[in-house]
């Protein structure tokens, strides 16, 4: 029992660290902002587009920037999910499915 769940720790682990290295992105219509960040959800990047920097656009600027962040964070999330099933489905075959929807 404590043999797996010394296992257990250590797979998640590795996937936090592999996660770390994995990038994605998230961006709005047009591209006028992107984000970018790692699986583990640390935003590494944000991309402005110049049209934007105008004291006018700010209001747009915020709502553009809120939209690209949280579709990074939503492909981070899915990219976690992802390697968290795998490591389930290694570690219990069978129960993997419990943990990916």
């Amino acid at each position: 029992m404590f043999g797996k769940l010394a296992e257990a720790q250590q797979k998640a682990e590795e996937i936090k660290n592999r996660l770390a290295l994995i990038s994605v992105e998230g961006e709005t219509e047009g591209g006028l902002v992107k984000v970018s960040a790692t699986g583990n959800k640390n935003i590494t990047q944000i991309h402005i587009d110049n049209s934007l920097m105008k004291p006018e656009r700010k209001e747009e600027l915020e709502d553009l920037l809120m939209v690209a962040i949280e579709r990074a964070m939503q492909q981070a999330e899915n990219v976690s999910a992802a390697e968290m099933k795998n490591l389930m489905g290694s570690m219990m075959p069978g129960l993997g499915g419990l943990f990916g929807k």
